[in-house]
């Protein structure tokens, strides 16, 4: 390989992750009044968070799930086509369903959210179709709106998904110091890895406000 071929791919390298990283920057100035009414439904919630996605939003989906957890939020990922075979069962009144898709169009997707609403589940949807029969028939419709070519040809997600990944840590993190989850919880839950060998507590997380 060339000089030249390796500074075009490096160069080309570089430019994919300058793109994707100002779509999740994006999601800094996105964040308003439905990222409050989301927050204000968690915590008033009797039941657990559900979150549920197809092929990458479903990997963003686990991850979003299980950080939820890690912060204080207990959440469950829930796969759709599973879910469409019994496991939606699982789902009861005064839980939430959050489901992330990027088109709004899965079919699957808007099955289970349409099936599980008339039973008290509230339904939000993350995505970046504010039409979209996800959207429309969401308790609160979370509308991400992705930079220019944050996804390669507008069609393989890439940066949408990490802006969508961003988001869920910002739910996280302001549950987290909504609910005063402490790091001592965080730390007994967490047993394992290097984090299970933390002896001592982080400072407490503050608003930047304090």
């Amino acid at each position: 390989m060339s000089v030249q071929e390796t500074n075009q791919i490096l160069d080309s390298a570089r430019d994919r992750v300058r793109k994707e990283a100002a779509g999740v920057l994006a999601i800094a100035d996105q964040l308003g009044e439905e990222f409050l009414r989301v927050i204000d439904l968690v915590l008033q919630l009797p039941g657990k968070v559900f979150v549920t996605g197809s092929g990458t939003s479903g990997i963003i989906g686990r991850r979003m799930a299980h950080l939820l957890t890690v912060c204080g939020t207990p959440s469950l990922y829930i796969q759709p086509m599973d879910a469409l075979h019994g496991s939606m069962g699982a789902v009861t009144s005064g839980d939430m369903l959050i489901a992330i898709s990027r088109g709004g169009a899965s079919s699957e997707i808007n099955e289970l959210a349409k099936r599980l609403q008339p039973f008290g589940v509230v339904i939000v949807s993350i995505t970046s179709a504010p039409n979209s029969a996800l959207a429309q028939m969401a308790n609160v419709s979370v509308v991400i709106r992705n930079t220019p070519e944050a996804d390669p040809g507008d069609v393989i997600a890439m940066g949408s998904t990490l802006a969508v990944g961003v988001w869920a840590d910002a739910l996280a993190y302001a549950l987290m110091v909504r609910r005063g989850h402490s790091w001592a919880q965080v730390l007994h839950n967490h047993p394992a890895g290097a984090v299970g060998q933390v002896t001592e507590l982080p400072p407490d997380l503050k608003t930047p406000c304090q």
